[in-house]
């Protein structure tokens, strides 16, 4: 594993842990290549309650690159609207040590535009 994703780990390691002390719903992110991914999980961290990526049917037209900030904007606006029908309305975000910039800042603005508060 290289250098700076040990890094990133380390730092997602440090924010789980508090979001865990509070007892709060976190929003977790993640990236890879290809795709974006949302999960919401419980205050515990036992169980997931609303989930939404770049892979659901419908939510990226076909063709268009699912790694870019509109990708990015239709996984966060997903994602909130998910957690309100689960009944969750404030969440702690977990960027899970990516820098808040670029994707991570689209998906995170676009999930307040539609009513998710953290």
């Amino acid at each position: 594993m290289h250098k700076k994703n040990l890094q990133r780990i380390k730092k997602a390691t440090r924010t789980r842990i508090k979001l865990r002390e509070l007892g709060v719903p976190s929003l977790s992110v993640h990236k890879s290549g290809k795709h974006l991914y949302a999960q919401i999980f419980s205050g515990d961290g036992t169980s997931t309650i609303a989930a939404a990526s770049t892979k659901d049917k419908g939510l990226i037209a076909d063709g268009v690159s699912c790694t870019n900030i509109d990708a990015a904007k239709a996984v966060g606006t997903a994602i909130a609207e998910k957690a309100k029908k689960a009944g969750v309305e404030s969440v702690g975000f977990d960027r899970s040590g990516y820098i808040y910039h670029g994707k991570v800042k689209a998906l995170a603005d676009a999930a307040r535009e539609a009513g998710l508060k953290f």
